[in-house]
């Protein structure tokens, strides 16, 4: 397992998407699994930045694990915000065209819809947000 702790910026998001590209491409991950894990931290970590201290700024941890038979990577987003399940809003209607559409929760979707698990917990004052993709 390894992890980083930064601040919860935007300016971060490079940082954590190299950190965990790095350990994917140490398991000879796939491109399109990779790709689709990069938009889960553009959209995961993104949120933590925009919203979990808003208008103050605190600390994320990202932690990457890796498990074998099958082969699977598992990100763990931490963050000691205000606590805040993203997996308990609805689903948006894809079927409604954009402007009908509410705004908001598109980009969680595409995480659910990417991923192989997604699951949240809020546990000791912090919110864990944790997925789960197969690299095989």
């Amino acid at each position: 397992m390894k992890e980083m702790t930064l601040d919860a910026i935007l300016e971060n998001l490079q940082k954590v998407t190299a950190f965990v590209d790095e350990q994917l491409e140490s398991l000879g991950c796939p491109l399109k699994a990779q790709i689709q894990i990069d938009i889960a931290i553009d959209e995961l970590f993104g949120n933590i930045a925009h919203y979990a201290y808003n208008p103050e700024v605190g600390m994320a941890t990202v932690r990457v694990e890796v498990q074998d038979e099958p082969l699977a990577v598992v990100i763990a987003f931490i963050d000691n915000g205000v606590p805040y399940d993203p997996l308990a809003k609805e689903d948006p209607d894809t079927n409604l065209s954009a402007e009908e559409r509410q705004i908001g929760g598109l980009g969680i979707y595409m995480v659910k819809k990417s991923m192989d698990e997604i699951a949240y917990e809020y546990k000791d004052g912090q919110n864990i947000l944790t997925i789960k993709k197969s690299l095989k």
